[in-house]
């Protein structure tokens, strides 16, 4: 278990999850906290992006490349197309995100892989990929 402050694991998670996901994206997700929200948003940033993200035993892009499986196959869009620009930001190519979907057909069905596919050329194309 990390030893550090939960402040500490906070600040680093923020800093991961801004480093995937976009500055701008992140900036803009943490100015609509709210008291509702603080707590799912204490323990995206402290469990999710430290603790799971920061973790030793893989890197950012096998981490992307299990995340993109794994939203492909529960049909998750909004955060799928998130996870794409994550990927890209983790230093995955086109060509690399292309495969996973292709597995996600194989192993997921068909279905779920058109909304795939459909959500990485949305964010590609945003992208200028």
């Amino acid at each position: 278990m990390d030893k550090r402050s939960h402040k500490e694991r906070y600040d680093a998670g923020l800093k991961t999850r801004r480093e995937v996901l976009g500055a701008q994206y992140v900036d803009k997700a943490m100015a609509a906290t709210d008291e509702f929200s603080r707590p799912f948003v204490e323990l995206l940033n402290t469990y999710c992006w430290n603790d799971v993200w920061n973790r030793p035993g893989l890197d950012r892009k096998t981490r992307s490349i299990i995340n993109l499986a794994m939203l492909s196959a529960l049909g998750r869009e909004h955060e799928l197309k998130l996870h794409v620009n994550g990927a890209l930001n983790n230093g995955l190519t086109k060509e690399q995100i292309r495969e996973v979907l292709l597995q996600v057909a194989i192993y997921c069905g068909v279905p779920a892989a058109v909304v795939a596919f459909r959500c990485a050329r949305e964010v590609f194309k945003e992208r200028g990929v």
